[in-house]
């Protein structure tokens, strides 16, 4: 259950970092003109109303081929906008879709900015909108019935890969900064992400009219009432990609998935499983950043990575484009500490050179302060990483003891490219039969201070309070170059704020290592 002081946490926030993404989203991206039905503002653009299901007004943009008369048909892109942004988000990669001969239709879906309907979180009805979007661009444009595809940023991302699922009209779909499993992404650990859900909540009410069944799950789920988990883990799940691979793998869909590492919003390790899931022609991009940051200039035009490949992998899959897509390796990464792409045959083959760390010895820490060791601030921390290769520090010699658990490694004669997920395993006992910790992996240079490689929660009820349980957590997964001469560091303690932590006053956590079962932190590093 919700503890009262966490209700006003939850609350302050929500709006501040409501405030913030709303300022981002209106830099990025001008408002809608109020009167748009029909209305032609440059040659080959109109705004145009589309009914959605059960008549949902949804406005829209089109943009085609100049000179496009009728005569010839073109492959269409369907790109449902973001969350919380209003219908010319992506005005800019449409004009250039079309100036090589796609015709876009792009919307805002229910329940943000002009369009009708309530927020339904990629429910049903969103799934039902984006083929009705099909079916109109079909019967109103030089579309090309054989030659479908969706795209598209975050939300639009996950509706993207929720109709490719169920419409097998959709040939290609390139789904960028989104989510496979909506569970994983918020909750994972068993662990309310805060600072991601309040921002999303946030600025859903700031653009959007969340309709009683997002504002149900939001009072359950940021109030932790845990008799009410069960129905949030299958609300979450209904809107998970994940869920119906099966039926994406039936359909034939060519799925790109691209992503950053440091996504505080939908962290990189569901998409990387749900690729692993996937037989279907597919292509997986992680590149360093938060929340759609990589993608964010092609918004404004701007050369970017990001949509260069996304725009090649709709070019082979919807023109029939000798591009060399299909022939590359799939899987393409880029570390956050600089360098030049990396490419894979697949996942597994990432960080396939695992080694482990000893985590030798007992650590008994006090629950409820935060000792100082942190995942940073959404939307914040990572933009730092992305472009000044600044992640969230700590002094690691100064963490306190009583509220940190600390292991270090010898210092590494060569650097460790870390590459993947890493993983803990550990042996804990509590005083109390629920709590949280969160994990740590620190590079720590010559002076003791510590920058964060990664980290990730884990909650835990219903334990008998002073019997040893073991725990297994995987890291959020990245790509790290750790210098030689430097230490990594495994550091937990049970309290960030980027978490809803679930320890009662006066908790105690034991870590141990038995010798029947030692504990150790698995690190995956790049081949040499």
């Amino acid at each position: 259950m919700g503890h009262p002081h966490k209700a006003l946490r939850t609350s302050t926030t929500g709006a501040v970092s409501a405030a913030l993404l709303a300022g981002a989203a209106f830099g990025l991206a001008p408002a809608a003109p109020a009167a748009a039905t029909e209305a032609s503002s440059a040659p080959g653009i109109r705004f145009v109303d589309i009914r959605g299901d059960g008549g949902t007004v949804l406005k829209a943009n089109v943009v085609t081929p100049a000179g496009a008369d009728g005569s010839s048909r073109y492959p269409v892109v369907v790109l449902p906008t973001s969350w919380a942004t209003p219908q010319v988000e992506y005005l800019a990669q449409a004009a250039k879709l079309a100036g090589s001969g796609y015709v876009v239709v792009t919307y805002n879906v229910r329940g943000f900015w002009q369009s009708g309907g309530n927020i339904e979180v990629a429910g049903p009805p969103d799934i039902a909108d984006a083929r009705k979007v099909v079916d109109w661009a079909l019967a109103n444009t030089p579309a090309d019935p054989s030659r479908v595809g969706m795209a598209g940023m975050s939300y639009a991302a996950g509706i993207s890969l929720l109709a490719a699922a169920h419409d097998d009209r959709i040939k290609a779909v390139a789904a960028l900064s989104g989510w496979a499993d909506l569970t994983d992404s918020i909750y994972s650990g068993r662990t309310q992400h805060l600072q991601a859900a309040g921002l999303l909540v946030g600025v859903g009410h700031l653009t959007g009219r969340p309709g009683p069944e997002l504002r149900q799950f939001t009072k359950d789920f940021l109030g932790s009432n845990l008799d009410k988990e069960d129905e949030m883990i299958a609300w979450g799940d209904k809107r998970s990609p994940a869920a119906h691979v099966d039926r994406i793998n039936r359909n034939g869909t060519a799925v790109m998935l691209g992503n950053a590492w440091g996504d505080t919003i939908f962290p990189p390790n569901q998409y990387a499983e749900f690729y692993e899931r996937l037989t279907v022609p597919k292509r997986l991009e992680f590149r360093p950043g938060d929340h759609a940051t990589a993608e964010a200039t092609g918004l404004l035009g701007l050369p970017n990575d990001t949509w260069t490949s996304t725009r090649r992998w709709l070019d082979h899959h919807l023109k029939g484009t000798d591009n060399g897509v299909d022939r590359e390796p799939p899987v393409r990464i880029t570390s956050r500490s600089g360098g030049p792409y990396e490419s894979y045959p697949d996942w597994k083959s990432v960080g396939a050179d695992a080694r482990k760390v000893a985590l030798g010895g007992t650590r008994t820490i006090r629950a409820n302060i935060d000792s100082g060791a942190n995942g940073g601030i959404v939307m914040l921390s990572n933009v730092l990483d992305q472009f000044v290769k600044l992640p969230p520090v700590a002094s690691i010699p100064l963490l306190p003891r009583r509220y940190a658990a600390v292991w270090q490694s010898e210092r590494h004669g060569a650097p460790q490219r870390i590459r993947g997920t890493a993983k803990l395993h550990t042996t804990v006992t509590s005083t109390k039969e629920s709590g949280t910790l969160v994990a740590y992996l620190y590079d720590v240079g010559p002076l003791g201070l510590g920058k964060l490689v990664s980290n990730a929660p884990y909650t835990f009820h219903g334990r008998t309070p002073g019997k040893p349980f073991p725990v297994d957590l995987e890291l959020f997964s990245t790509a790290y170059d750790v210098p030689a001469g430097h230490r990594l560091a495994l550091v937990v303690d049970t309290v960030d704020p980027l978490y809803i932590e679930h320890n009662p006053s006066g908790a105690q956590l034991t870590f141990s290592s038995p010798a029947t079962d030692p504990s150790y932190v698995s690190v995956p590093l790049r081949e040499q």
